[in-house]
């Protein structure tokens, strides 16, 4: 059995208009998520971040040195712990919590960091909107190259899988160092794989 050319042209427009409706619907799915990453990166210009856990909160430091001169925060200041965070934008409150117990050098220097006022009014200078999803900060300088006066590794906690999930909080570094780590950061805000390079995750 033919069809006609009628029917033939009538599902053809069928197959077209369909065509048509996800294509607006992905399209409309990249505009939510410019949107999205448009409003994180608005959201963290101004970041204020402190500290709340339970014990003492000084500024312990060990004496391994990192690449210059400074002392990096021990790992046993923050071992054993969840810390709480607050991060103060000028659109609101961003809740989280670092696991000291999983990643106690990170955790460490973050809370020194943090102690010290290192991240107040700081800007987030990175937003990834394609292939990663991520939005970077902990930058004082807020060009991408700043950091405090020393750098740490190793890599902790990263995921065998490289799949970073929504809402993870994780250190940046330089590709290929895995002690390259000091005081930017970035949060995962839709699931992202980051693949591991050389040095680890």
């Amino acid at each position: 059995m033919t069809q006609s050319k009628s029917a033939r042209d009538a599902a053809a427009r069928k197959r077209a208009a369909k065509e048509a409706a996800v294509a607006r619907r992905r399209a409309a799915v990249r505009r939510r998520r410019a949107l999205v990453g448009i409003g994180l990166a608005v959201a963290a210009v101004v970041v204020t971040v402190w500290i709340v856990a339970s014990g003492d909160r000084g500024d312990d430091a060990s004496a391994t040195a990192g690449e210059n001169d400074s002392v990096v925060p021990a790992a046993s200041f923050a071992q054993s712990r969840v810390w709480d965070v607050t991060m103060e934008t000028n659109l609101g409150t961003i809740g989280m919590s670092l696991d000291g117990v999983h990643a106690p050098q990170a955790v460490a220097s973050f809370a020194s960091l943090a102690n010290q006022g290192f991240f107040d009014a700081t800007d987030c200078h990175r937003l990834t909107t394609a292939g990663i999803f991520v939005l970077q900060c902990g930058d004082p300088t807020g060009t991408g190259t700043g950091g405090p006066p020393y750098r740490f590794g190793p890599i902790e906690n990263a995921p065998v899988d490289n799949l970073y999930a929504a809402g993870t909080l994780a250190m940046a570094r330089q590709p290929g160092d895995a002690s390259s780590m000091g005081s930017q950061f970035f949060i995962v805000y839709e699931d992202s794989t980051i693949p591991s390079d050389e040095a680890g995750g």
